[in-house]
């Protein structure tokens, strides 16, 4: 069953303040946003548009890192984008990320170090997003609204134009989104009683749909269609969580440890039968782990980012 939690930060939209690059988390506030005058700009190997490429967000320090994938070695940094929270990738293996609080969603060709478009999302501190692979819409779950208003989830026709808003009235602050391979669109968040929410936005008649899951979730993560079940993550736990969902509920199928990861999960990564996990720790801790099975990590490195927030993998064309 879902059970009710305390959220992580400050719930209410947060001013902009400047810290130094020595500034902690625990010395601005959980949750308060970080301006960074870089030093550099974005830059990117010569070899990377011919790699498969994995994009590391880091919402605290204003970075993308780009990894080579599956070695890990640094190929690029994108360092022009504010407070990046979330990342999808679309059918051409663009990568697109969310804005937190400028309220923005960036897209960036393979191995490109600079956006090829910007989608803005009226109701801003945009979260997560997904590409609907029936469609080729994209979604954006925005954490709340204007004025402290309930947030939304924005879906963009074709990933263009203006977007159509909806909502349900039992999710208040919206965190993460992922499409299953017939378009419905499954998003957890918070409710205004601070329960943690899971739903199912169908896509035939997109209606809303609460579901109840057989595990309790401390506080949102990322989660995924993983091409067969829903996989959750948990904020506070080093576990994923397989779920089928049949009407209304989440049947629990299945769970991956996540032995030695020391915190809990962000917006993970699933590809093929390995998972990749922004470690909820500090330093920044990245890892590769067997999907489903779990246990014992692949790979584990330090990515040098405060906390990284979102992982997705781009491949190259």
């Amino acid at each position: 069953m879902l059970v009710g939690c305390s959220n992580v930060g400050s719930q209410a939209p947060l001013g902009f303040s400047t810290f130094g690059p020595e500034a902690t988390r625990s010395s601005r506030g959980p949750g308060a946003p970080l301006t960074i005058f870089q030093a550099r700009e974005s830059w990117m190997a010569a070899e990377a548009k011919r790699e498969n490429l994995l994009y590391v967000a880091a919402e605290f320090i204003n970075t993308i890192d780009v990894y080579s994938y599956p070695k890990g070695k640094l190929v690029g940094q994108l360092t022009n984008i504010e407070a990046p929270n979330g990342e999808c990738v679309d059918k051409n293996n663009n990568v697109w990320i969310t804005e937190f609080y400028v309220g923005d969603i960036v897209e960036y060709a393979h191995g490109g170090t600079k956006p090829i478009a910007t989608l803005s999302d009226p109701w801003g501190y945009t979260s997560g997003c997904s590409i609907d692979p029936t469609t080729g819409d994209l979604a954006v779950t925005s954490r709340w609204g204007a004025s402290s208003k309930s947030g939304v989830v924005a879906i963009y026709k074709g990933t263009q134009g203006e977007p159509t808003a909806y909502s349900t009235p039992h999710m208040f602050y919206y965190y993460y989104c992922s499409f299953d391979d017939k378009g419905n669109l499954f998003v957890n968040g918070i409710s205004r009683g601070s329960a943690v929410v899971f739903a199912e936005l169908h896509g035939r008649n997109h209606n809303f749909t609460t579901l109840t899951l057989e595990q309790t979730i401390s506080h949102p993560a990322g989660i995924q269609w993983d091409g067969k079940d829903l996989a959750v993550g948990d904020y506070y736990a080093p576990e994923i969580y397989e779920f089928t969902i049949h009407r209304k509920t989440g049947i629990e199928v299945g769970s991956t440890p996540l032995n030695g990861a020391g915190g809990g999960t962000n917006q993970f990564f699933i590809d093929g039968t390995t998972v990749i996990v922004p470690v909820v720790s500090y330093p920044g801790t990245i890892g590769y782990w067997p999907y489903p099975s779990g246990g014992s990590a692949i790979k584990v490195w330090h990515d040098g980012n405060e906390e990284p927030d979102a992982a997705v993998v781009s491949n190259a064309n």
